[in-house]
């Protein structure tokens, strides 16, 4: 059973609607959804390297804390409700010096006024390369 609340959901659309922001200025592209995951690529490049040629951490977290608001928003009625991140952490598993990486974000748990969402970050060969947990506060449309 999914958990999204649209039912017709166009990641191309969504990710082009990213353009102008930190996760359209770091390459991110939403590229995959499950009944209850949702799955978005990064490039491993000039933009998210840190000056030793490896994946910034921080590239890493702005990409789980994309999908992860992404996901987290697609769960919820626009009209009555927004999600905001609220808090974010990540561990840094592996080193990635070119290609891509891959953030699948998986809901933990969907409450009224917070959600919480595991946001893996893997290779192009699948191996873990960040894990982290995002928490995500409810608040009413007219608050955002």
């Amino acid at each position: 059973m999914s958990i999204w609340r649209q039912t017709n959901i166009d990641l191309d659309q969504i990710s082009a609607a990213q353009q102008d922001t930190m996760g359209g200025l770091l390459g991110i592209t939403l590229v995959g959804i499950g009944d209850d995951t949702l799955t978005a690529r990064m490039p491993v490049d000039h933009r998210t390297i840190q000056p030793h040629g490896r994946l910034h951490g921080g590239a890493s977290v702005a990409l789980a804390e994309t999908v992860g608001s992404i996901a987290a928003n697609l769960v919820l009625d626009p009209g009555e409700s927004v999600g905001v991140g609220l808090e974010i952490n990540a561990n840094h598993i592996r080193p990635v010096k070119d290609g891509f990486v891959f953030a699948t974000a998986k809901a933990e748990a969907l409450g009224r006024t917070t959600q919480i969402w595991t946001i893996r970050i893997t290779d192009e060969s699948d191996r873990l390369v960040c894990l982290s947990r995002f928490t995500v506060a409810v608040i009413p449309a007219r608050r955002a």
